[in-house]
């Protein structure tokens, strides 16, 4: 697999059959040969946003984190993200043969995979960082790939896939990686210049022009999504003629109406 990554960056992998956390793992060990992959069969304490549980049968997900110092400011940390989650997109899209695109702000989705023609949700990533004052000293992204499930859990079939499941074979979870990785590697390398990274957002999006429902702690509100700002924000136009910058929320794509 490291040869088929040539001298990209992000060629140093270790691969575990069982952790607690990926990116609990590399923020613990920090090593100055920097960027490194950590991947694993299993992962026992994996996170999603909010602080959320996540978990999936061994060996049935691509569970892997990188580990960066990048050059961007913290206000930019965003991109980063942003750019796994292209690179996610891109090589899910091409080992299953799906229409899998970008449901803001981290997840991925397989387009139309549900009842009634809704996405169902195949991916998620979450980067957490470690910081020198304001700035940050290295980044870890964490991606979390449904691959090859026998089949989904009953309680997920109306909002989560897996790539298998759609794809109608079995994927292999090593060419998506190697395809990952290598995508990322070319994004994280231009991040200096973010223009490319935004516009490849947009283009991947699920979610910019749909019916959304933003979902805070207090209220909700329904709308319709038109764009992400440059610091990653999601600007939403409500039904009643205002436009909301949406930091952190629960963004829920509507169903298409026949």
């Amino acid at each position: 697999m490291r040869e088929r990554l040539g001298h990209s960056d992000f060629s140093a992998i270790r691969w575990v059959s069982d952790t607690g956390s990926t990116n609990k793992d590399l923020l613990g060990l920090i090593d100055p040969a920097l960027p490194q992959v950590l991947v694993t069969d299993h992962q026992r304490r994996g996170r999603g946003r909010r602080d959320r549980a996540w978990d999936a049968p061994p060996g049935s997900g691509l569970l892997f984190s990188v580990m960066i110092r990048p050059t961007v400011r913290a206000s930019e940390a965003h991109l980063v993200t942003h750019a796994m989650a292209i690179a996610a997109a891109e090589a899910a899209g091409e080992v299953s043969g799906a229409p899998v695109a970008l449901k803001w702000p981290n997840d991925l989705v397989v387009r139309g995979a549900g009842p009634g023609g809704v996405d169902l949700k195949c991916a998620g990533i979450l980067a957490e960082s470690r910081l020198v004052g304001s700035s940050i000293d290295v980044l870890v992204v964490g991606t979390g790939i449904n691959v090859n499930f026998p089949m989904m859990p009953a309680e997920l079939t109306d909002t989560a896939t897996a790539l298998n499941l759609v794809a109608g074979r079995e994927i292999d979870r090593e060419e998506l990686l190697v395809l990952t990785l290598r995508r990322f590697a070319i994004l994280a390398a231009g991040l200096e210049s973010p223009a490319t990274v935004r516009e490849l957002y947009r283009r991947h999006s699920a979610t910019l022009g749909q019916r959304v429902r933003v979902q805070l702690e207090a209220r909700s509100y329904e709308g319709t999504a038109l764009d992400v700002s440059e610091a990653g924000h999601l600007m939403v136009a409500d039904d009643h003629g205002s436009t909301h910058e949406v930091t952190v929320a629960d963004v829920v794509h509507l169903r298409p109406v026949h």
